[in-house]
């Protein structure tokens, strides 16, 4: 039995990446893209035709460079995640751009008309997962988006109380990044590596997990943001784990089994139940270094990547014009 056969009997796998080939190789359930993903997806030849096809989309919707741009980019997201959605099982995740992650408003228009896209390809909105950053307006927007029977993913989660808030605002699902923690704590102790068996990363997780199933929440803890096989292993038994194809390719070609680390009938946490008003929660979060740092320079990074895309998008969209 290889560790990805093992991990699979605790936790549902879901394949990190916008390459549909490696999606369909390592058989996940879900799959999750950004816009760094797809942006690297476009530029190979095997998906020049949907490349092609949000070109001619956009260029039928006319307007500005900047109106055709943005139509570009919404299409092409939705290209890739039906197309996705024809070698998955389950669901995909589609990222609402990071430039709306304090706009509570803006993020429910984008979300709502991603989903229409979707459906207008015969795609329940049961499949789709929209993702947004793990703000106060952003979390506001995933809790009107759950009433509509639209489902989120919320990401670029990184402190206790944005967990908190996620869980009493009913989102389907959270995503906690377990890499970009203990990268953080790794380079607080001057780059020493830290003991696998005391990983900030993991036991953020595992706290969280523990608190979910405690107190019942409905929403969902995904795994993210891995930079070694040894974070995985240590969370199997969380609900689900969001890994890079060359994670999972470690883990498919390692022979092994995983013990189960994480589990719901046993889940013991001290936490007392927390009800986060708007301005508990900023407070608690300010008060954590690591969360506050990493959530703002994840929402950079998230629209530095967008605007890539967004240059990307432009250039094809003036190829059209011209």
């Amino acid at each position: 039995m290889t560790l990805l056969e093992s991990l699979r009997q605790y936790t549902t796998v879901v394949a990190d990446t916008g390459d549909i080939e490696a999606i369909a190789q390592y058989r996940p359930q879900d799959a999750t893209t950004n816009p760094s993903l797809l942006f690297q997806a476009a530029q190979m030849p095997a998906y020049r035709h949907l490349v092609e096809e949000a070109t001619d989309v956009a260029s039928e919707v006319g307007g500005t460079q900047q109106r055709m741009a943005e139509e570009f980019i919404d299409r092409l997201f939705v290209l890739f995640g039906s197309e996705i959605l024809k070698v998955v099982p389950g669901r995909v995740s589609t990222e609402v751009p990071a430039s709306l992650s304090f706009d509570t408003a803006g993020t429910l228009a984008k979300a709502r008309k991603l989903i229409s896209l979707y459906e207008e390809k015969g795609f329940s909105r049961d499949r789709i997962l929209i993702k947004t950053a793990s703000t106060w307006e952003g979390i506001r927007a995933a809790e009107i988006l759950e009433l509509e029977g639209i489902h989120c993913n919320l990401t670029l989660l990184f402190s206790f109380a944005q967990a908190v808030a996620c869980a009493e605002a009913g989102v389907t699902l959270i995503s906690p990044f377990v890499g970009r923690i203990s990268d953080w704590y790794r380079k607080e102790h001057g780059g020493a590596e830290i003991a696998p068996d005391q990983d900030p990363g993991v036991a953020s997780v595992t706290r969280i997990y523990n608190y979910y199933k405690k107190f019942g929440y409905k929403t969902q803890v995904m795994g993210a943001s891995f930079r070694s096989v040894n974070q995985i292993v240590r969370l199997a038994g969380c609900d689900l784990l969001t890994i890079s194809p060359e994670l999972l390719n470690q883990l498919e070609n390692t022979e092994g089994t995983v013990k189960r680390e994480l589990d719901q009938v046993k889940a013991q946490s001290k936490e007392e139940r927390l009800r986060l008003e708007e301005k508990t929660f900023r407070w608690m979060h300010n008060e954590d270094a690591m969360a506050t740092e990493k959530l703002a320079e994840g929402i950079r990074k998230f629209n530095s990547d967008a605007h890539r895309l967004q240059q990307f998008a432009l250039a094809r969209v003036a190829e059209t014009i011209g």
